[in-house]
């Protein structure tokens, strides 16, 4: 027997170092495998980061939620790239950032623009809930929810303003000196991007405000409804103040109205080591001159169909030097919700060219009357004699365009009291020479005529056409 015991006892050994072996040798390749899966493990200053999180799990006085500071992390990433177009949305705003592209989303019916870090309302949807409740464009929104909105992007109001259905949301609205609070309940606010107009000449107009999940199905009906009676001579797209928005629906109006195989645009990726070409995939050709209106705020997808338009179907681009985001990004979901908007490539128009800080410029260049930026008086404010302030300087300024001789020095003085005087006995309203929210609306009224009458771009437009 001490042999056969000699011998399992050998066996026994290397039984026992072929399992540590393997067990080390499982560690290391599980260890590698993590490596190469999660390569942010490699990263030099992960450990700090480790540490940190344990810190503040471990020590901190009041204590911390694991995933706020996850997105805290994943944000400042994103932060740290300094490119102005990428973010990280965490949670409710990530998903209201995707809802902003369907079709219809929960909301307040307000167009928001943000202009020198300050938030004012743009326009209102008509009949929806914040029209209903007395908002009015030219509205500055300081808080939501009591919350101040100073330092938030405009995605981060936006998302704070959308939400579920049957919600409510509270706008703090400024309007001269004072603050209101405005309860308002969220209703489905249905997406419209595209409005059609017919000119004179037998020339069609069709504006596009932003690139949506269905601005490509709205375009489509808007030209067959300006098409049907088969007499249109010219079409004009007005892309004036279009952000952009998703690239897809971009090419598929492109590929409506660009020659087929002509290009489009080139993406091209990181280092170059991917270029994605499209081309048009046009069924029918279509044969109407087109005319294409741009202005300084039209970015991003709207260049791209305004550069496509100009490159390879021969239209004519009027207005001034576009905005100049020649860059695509791409936004992913998590599971969570919270949504990553990445820069991920650059586009090129169908000569090759960039345009990112650049823009597109326009084959006609035409300026609109230095009132077309003209600063709003803001709601809600009573000037008077001795009033001052930005306010008295915006009236002056809108009542000068109008014709009238008021001073420009910001004093509400008495040359400014006849102005008013002068224009409130001509709309035919009372005589007191105060400034108030019924003589703002009357003059607002009266200089979006005088810019429509005075839209020397759509005026060049039209003129090329009948041509």
């Amino acid at each position: 027997m001490e042999p056969f015991e000699k011998k399992a006892s050998n066996s026994n050994k290397y039984l026992i170092i072929f399992v540590v072996i393997a067990l080390i040798g499982g560690f290391w390749g599980g260890h590698a495998w993590t490596k190469r899966q999660y390569p942010v493990i490699n990263a030099e200053g992960f450990d700090l980061l480790q540490a940190s999180y344990n810190k503040i799990q471990d020590n901190y006085l009041y204590g911390a939620d694991s995933g706020e500071l996850i997105d805290g992390a994943i944000a400042g990433m994103v932060s740290s790239l300094g490119d102005q177009y990428s973010q990280y949305l965490a949670d409710e705003a990530g998903e209201n950032y995707a809802d902003s592209y369907n079709k219809n989303f929960y909301g307040i019916g307000a167009e928001v623009q943000q202009k020198d870090g300050k938030f004012f309302i743009s326009t209102l949807v008509k009949d929806m809930p914040a029209e209903k409740v007395g908002l009015k464009p030219a509205d500055q929104i300081v808080t939501v929810d009591q919350q101040s909105v100073e330092g938030y992007t405009l995605n981060e109001l936006l998302s704070k303003v959308r939400g579920k259905k049957g919600t409510s949301v509270v706008v703090g609205i400024k309007r001269g000196e004072s603050i209101t609070d405005f309860n308002i309940e969220r209703a489905e606010i249905p997406v419209h991007t595209v409005t059609l107009n017919k000119l004179d000449n037998n020339i069609g107009m069709i504006a596009i405000s932003r690139f949506t999940e269905a601005t490509d199905v709205e375009f489509k009906e808007a030209l067959a409804s300006l098409m049907k009676d088969g007499n249109m001579k010219g079409l004009i797209i007005d892309l004036r103040s279009n952000p952009g928005g998703l690239l897809n629906q971009t090419v598929e109006i492109a590929n409506v109205l660009v020659p087929n195989g002509k290009k489009i645009l080139d993406v091209v990726y990181k280092n170059e080591e991917k270029t994605i070409s499209f081309n048009s995939k046009q069924d029918e050709p279509f044969n109407t001159p087109i005319v294409v209106l741009v202005n300084q705020y039209s970015a991003s997808a709207s260049e791209v169909l305004a550069a496509a338009l100009k490159e390879s179907a021969n239209a004519r681009i009027v207005g001034v030097k576009t905005y100049g985001k020649g860059v695509v990004q791409t936004y992913e979901q998590f599971y969570s919700g919270s949504v990553l908007v990445l820069t991920e490539a650059e586009w090129k128009t169908p000569s090759g060219s960039g345009i990112h800080k650049i823009g597109v410029e326009p084959t006609d260049t035409v300026e609109l009357p230095d009132y077309a930026n003209l600063k709003p008086v803001s709601n809600g404010v009573e000037l008077k004699l001795n009033s001052f302030g930005d306010d008295v300087i915006a009236l002056q300024k809108i009542l000068l365009v109008l014709g009238y001789s008021p001073s420009n020095n910001g004093l509400y003085d008495e040359e400014t009291v006849q102005a008013v005087k002068q224009y409130e006995s001509a709309k035919g309203i009372s005589v007191d020479g105060i400034y108030t929210d019924e003589v703002g609306n009357l003059l607002v009224q009266d200089v979006r005529s005088l810019l429509q009458a005075n839209d020397y771009q759509l005026q060049k437009a039209v003129q090329l056409l009948k041509k």
